[in-house]
């Protein structure tokens, strides 16, 4: 290990579950100096539950993260947070039993959690999800475990990924400049219509059925990329 002090790394993770249970995705990223992000992962989980999938993701940024480093970690899960910081150590005495005696709710994972622990310098930080001015690292967290549990594919920084589509479920703050053909609802510029079946925009990420979709010269893609190209 280095000697001198390593720097604290600030980092968020994030799990979606398209109908609790349904398709589901994980992801993690972590950000430079200026809270930039900088290394992401996100991955598709099949059908399972909103608490795996945010345990899981959990357990890839720490895996993926050097134990040595001091880590601060935002998340947007009650849950997720206070089953390790809260309950675990109160699971662990009674042999991965619940206060009720019934064993506990997705054990691997939080036994894995709790190896990863172990050791190591973490501060877990609670940001409320889908905040107009929200916690940005969380929020591009929150983007790509929901993109990846829409597409059920795998994304990261290394693999070189575009960054995840803007989240549906966050109210959109007013961007400067954006052209107001773009927020017309009337007028064949700005209609969108719901996905009847997937498909793969010209921007090349596919988008889901129910997902609103807008015509382009090339066909139907992402609403944004329609006005982008407009």
């Amino acid at each position: 290990m280095i000697g001198h002090m390593l720097e604290r790394v600030v980092a968020a993770c994030d799990g979606a579950s398209k109908g609790n249970p349904g398709p589901a995705g994980w992801a993690w990223v972590v950000a430079d100096e200026s809270q930039t992000p900088v290394r992401w992962e996100a991955g598709p989980l099949g059908k399972a539950t909103n608490n795996v999938a945010e345990l899981t993701a959990l357990e890839r940024l720490l895996t993926a993260i050097d134990p040595g480093v001091p880590l601060e970690i935002r998340m947007d899960s009650q849950y997720a947070m206070k089953a390790v910081t809260t309950w675990l150590p109160g699971w662990k005495r009674n042999g991965w039993k619940t206060a009720a005696g019934k064993p506990v709710a997705n054990q691997d994972l939080v036994v894995r959690i709790d190896e990863l622990l172990d050791g190591r310098e973490v501060e877990f930080r609670y940001v409320p999800a889908h905040q107009v001015d929200g916690d940005p690292l969380n929020d591009f967290a929150d983007r790509a475990a929901s993109q990846a549990a829409t597409v059920q594919e795998s994304a990261s920084s290394e693999l070189g990924s575009p960054q995840p589509p803007p989240s549906p479920d966050t109210p959109k703050a007013k961007a400067p400049g954006r052209k107001a053909t773009a927020s017309r609802k009337n007028g064949s510029s700005a209609r969108t219509i719901k996905a009847k079946f997937p498909g793969r925009c010209l921007c090349g990420r596919s988008y889901a059925a129910g997902e609103p979709i807008a015509k382009n010269a090339q066909g139907w893609g992402h609403p944004e990329c329609r006005t982008a190209e407009a």
